[in-house]
């Protein structure tokens, strides 16, 4: 028995039960395939459902606005993949009459939609024999081909590629796909992979030079970069004694574009009270006396995936009203990084 005819043989009988596995929908595919890149599937799938709710379709998906997706997306990360949803949406909906392209040439002309999402949509939606390679299959074909080439040197990718071309079946590929992903997943898993019972294992490379956890390889490339982040949490009222606060809109091209915050000083490392004081009045355009005081002792420290953030939340009091106050009820209708949505989880005002 071939190498694919084991992996849909094993597919047949280990797949999990997942709310994007029973359709063709191409818009189903792509949404729960966004969703899923750098996410685990247990994380991702709520996403999926509440993204399904809320946009049934690519139409009210592109007519929504870029507030309620991040909203929706929050907590997930990597916010670029909700606003290339958002674009990729608005042009299939408005420049291709709602209907997704059935090939793999035109689906990787979308934004956001690479190899890895191009050739799954082609091959779960439409059958184009299209090989899917993702962080499981890499592991897979290293492992039981044996290969020692680092999977993300400059022509790694497209040697996994042709060797996934190589040994798919042809036919069946929209479940072989699947399979060889889910077997990555569930099988030949990255620690600890179930090697004793893996259908595999007779003809498994890496078990027979006992290489399994050498494989895969990857070139260790990115250094952590360190951020001092200090987040000045606006205590103040409205001309009716409500309660509000303030807060900006990150722009530009960095981490969280477009999403909300507390007003912000960036730090070349951790400061106390004293410097706090000194950059106010550039950074809040408060006319009134103030008092400041620390939430947290200890940096709260926010691991994003080539930089650590830590962070303090001053909370910043002040005498005078606010006009321009934003309700603190309100504040958790803004789409705001996760680090934020759970300082508002645990701070009562």
């Amino acid at each position: 028995m071939s190498f694919s005819h084991k992996i849909l043989q094993w597919y047949a009988l280990n797949k999990r039960n997942l709310p994007w596995r029973g359709t063709r929908d191409p818009y189903k595919i792509w949404l729960s395939e966004i969703i899923l890149q750098q996410t685990r599937v247990a994380q991702g799938t709520p996403y999926y459902l509440k993204f399904v709710a809320h946009f049934p379709t690519v139409s009210h998906l592109a007519n929504a606005n870029e507030e309620e997706i991040l909203k929706l997306w929050q907590g997930l990360g990597y916010y670029s993949r909700a606003r290339n949803l958002h674009e990729t949406a608005k042009k299939v909906a408005n420049e291709m009459n709602g209907k997704f392209p059935e090939t793999y040439a035109e689906l990787i002309t979308l934004k956001g939609v690479g190899d890895y999402t191009a050739s799954a949509i082609a091959s779960i939606c439409f059958d184009e024999l299209q090989p899917v390679v993702d962080g499981n299959v890499y592991r897979v074909l290293a492992r039981y081909f044996g290969v020692d080439r680092p999977i993300n040197d400059s022509s790694g990718p497209k040697y996994f590629k042709q060797l996934a071309r190589t040994v798919m079946p042809e036919k069946e590929i929209r479940d072989y796909n699947q399979g060889i992903m889910e077997f990555g997943a569930l099988q030949c898993t990255p620690k600890k992979p179930n090697c004793q019972h893996c259908p595999l294992n007779k003809s498994c490379t890496a078990l027979q030079k006992r290489q399994v956890d050498q494989l895969p390889i990857k070139i260790k490339k990115t250094t952590v970069r360190r951020r001092y982040f200090n987040y000045l949490v606006v205590l103040g009222a409205d001309s009716n004694g409500n309660a509000v606060s303030l807060l900006n809109q990150r722009k530009g091209k960095g981490i969280w574009q477009n999403l909300w915050e507390f007003p912000l000083y960036e730090s070349n490392e951790s400061i106390e009270l004293k410097e706090i004081e000194r950059q106010l009045p550039a950074i809040l355009p408060l006319t009134s006396k103030v008092s400041i005081s620390l939430y947290n002792k200890k940096d709260i420290i926010h691991k994003l995936s080539h930089q650590q953030l830590y962070t303090k939340f001053w909370i910043v009091k002040a005498e005078a009203t606010l006009p321009m106050g934003i309700p603190w009820e309100n504040l958790e209708k803004y789409a705001m990084p996760v680090l934020l949505a759970e300082f508002l989880k645990t701070f009562k005002i």
